[in-house]
């Protein structure tokens, strides 16, 4: 295509924004970001951008708030300095969890987000492993969703898998976990768990399948406070699971985490690099493995920005 392809990153992830701008082959924007004493930020352009086809990388990483006012900012300044077109690049989405009406009187604030992006000037998003994938209807404008399943897969096929079954921590784990499960052809067992508040703990009751012996491999979209996984690996050890393994796509790791990721004695734990994670929270989990996102990302990036097929690109 005619237009100039570039690369914009805010500061959530910088190593990220850094590493799909290498894989992609130019280097990142230059921008000049301020927060003021008042703690309102200004952001300036610091080269032409007119006519370009513009990527924005920014993640849903902490502070929360802060970064998403921060890419809303950066959207509006590259529209008026007349890009063509802005991809919003959201590794992780924000507010992906509040996806439905489940309560009297609350946002659907993945909808709201999705307005806001439009409404600053995002053309389309590029995201990855959704929390629930009806998120896409949110959106009026052309939305990607990548999935980490190639990574994840690739990973997992290294070692010997004769002996390993996928779980799903629960019901509405099952279709991303049966989906891992089909490109790694073993057999899927569900945990039957219940969340009864919003405390974010929720409590395994049941297992549906055969995990006595065998090498569980946990698959989910996310570890948050680490409640489901410390819960599942416990009830598959009652079953008789020989080794928990954990593969996830977001490695949110909020709150208690890692105090109840090693309670959970988890013989691996893979996550990706969709959002940073601490120091102090590797130092704390010594098995923890961080897969890059940033050559799938590019590759899309590229696809995108020649008009060519995102969905070819992954495994269907």
């Amino acid at each position: 295509m005619s237009r100039t392809l570039k690369i914009f990153a805010g500061s959530s992830h910088p190593a990220l924004a850094k590493g799909i701008a290498g894989h992609v082959g130019v280097r990142l924007g230059k921008l000049r970001v301020t927060r003021f004493s008042n703690e309102n930020i200004k952001i300036k352009i610091e080269e032409n951008v007119r006519g370009c086809d513009v990527f924005v990388i920014q993640t849903s990483s902490p502070p929360l708030s802060d970064n998403l006012v921060e890419l809303l900012i950066l959207i509006d300044a590259l529209k008026f300095a007349s890009a063509d077109r802005i991809t919003a690049v959201l590794p992780y989405f924000p507010y992906a969890r509040s996806d439905k009406k489940d309560e009297a009187r609350i946002s659907i604030t993945a909808r709201l987000v999705a307005d806001l992006l439009e409404t600053a000037g995002a053309d389309r998003v590029l995201t990855m492993t959704l929390h629930a994938p009806q998120i896409l209807g949110f959106f009026r404008k052309p939305a990607d969703q990548l999935l980490a399943t190639p990574i994840l897969k690739n990973h997992f096929k290294r070692s010997d898998l004769s002996n390993s079954v996928v779980v799903a921590t629960d019901a509405g784990a099952g279709k991303i976990a049966g989906h891992f499960a089909k490109r790694l052809r073993l057999p899927m067992a569900v945990i039957d768990k219940r969340r009864l508040d919003d405390s974010e703990k929720a409590t395994g009751t049941a297992l549906i399948g055969q995990v006595e012996g065998k090498d569980a491999i946990i698959y989910d979209d996310e570890i948050a406070t680490g409640g489901s996984i410390q819960e599942a690996a416990r009830i598959l050890r009652d079953f008789g699971a020989r080794r928990v393994r954990v593969g996830v796509t977001h490695p949110v790791l909020s709150g208690p985490a890692v105090e109840r990721l090693q309670e959970a004695k988890l013989d691996e734990l893979v996550v990706t690099d969709t959002i940073p994670v601490p120091a102090d929270r590797v130092v704390g989990l010594p098995n923890l493995k961080v897969l890059s996102t940033a050559k799938l990302f590019a590759e899309a990036i590229l696809r995108i920005h020649g008009g060519k097929s995102v969905s070819a690109m992954m495994e269907t």
